[in-house]
C-alpha cells in the first residue's frame, strides 16, 4: 500500500510530524513535573499579549518607515540582521543588560558581563555580513546588466 495516495505526502513528512509530536509531548511532561506549570500559561499570555498589543504595530511602524513609499527587496538586508539582533536580545535580556540577581553565575561559575560586548559583537557580525551580501549581489546584478 503507498502512503501518499492515503496520507497525501509522503512517509519523510509523516516521520518528521510524529517526531515533532513526541518532542512536544515531552516538552508538556517536563513542564508539569516541574510543579508550576500555571507559570508557563502566564508567561505565554504575557507573551501573546506583548506582542500583539506593543511589539507588532512597533515593528510594523519601524518597517513601514524604513520602506518608505516604495516597496524596495533592498530592505532585506536591514530587516533580516536587525530581527535576528532582536530576537537574541529578547531571549538574552537579562544577561546583556546585567538584570540577572547572580543565580547565573552561581550556576555557571561564569561571568554575565560579557553577553553585552558580544551581543554587540553579534549584531556588528550580523549587519556587516548583510552589507557584504548586499555588496556581492548589487555588482553582480549590475555587471550581468
Amino acid at each position: 500500500m503507498r502512503l501518499r495516495p492515503v496520507y497525501g505526502a509522503g512517509p519523510l513528512h509523516l516521520l518528521s510530524h510524529v517526531a515533532a509530536l513526541a518532542l512536544a509531548a515531552y516538552a508538556f511532561t517536563r513542564i508539569f513535573a516541574g510543579g508550576q506549570p500555571w507559570n508557563v500559561v502566564l508567561w505565554s499570555a504575557g507573551a501573546l499579549v506583548l506582542h500583539d498589543l506593543v511589539a507588532f504595530p512597533l515593528y510594523s511602524a519601524l518597517d513601514r518607515l524604513a520602506r518608505g513609499r516604495r516597496a524596495r527587496p533592498s530592505i532585506n538586508y536591514v530587516r533580516v540582521p536587525a530581527l535576528l539582533a532582536g530576537l537574541a536580545l529578547l531571549v538574552f535580556a537579562p544577561l546583556i543588560l546585567g538584570l540577572g540577581d547572580g543565580r547565573y553565575e552561581r550556576a555557571t561559575a561564569l561571568s554575565q558581563d560579557v553577553y553585552l560586548g558580544r551581543w554587540l559583537l553579534l549584531c556588528g557580525a550580523l549587519f556587516a555580513g548583510s552589507a557584504l551580501l548586499y555588496a556581492v549581489r548589487a555588482r553582480t546584478r549590475g555587471g550581468s546588466r
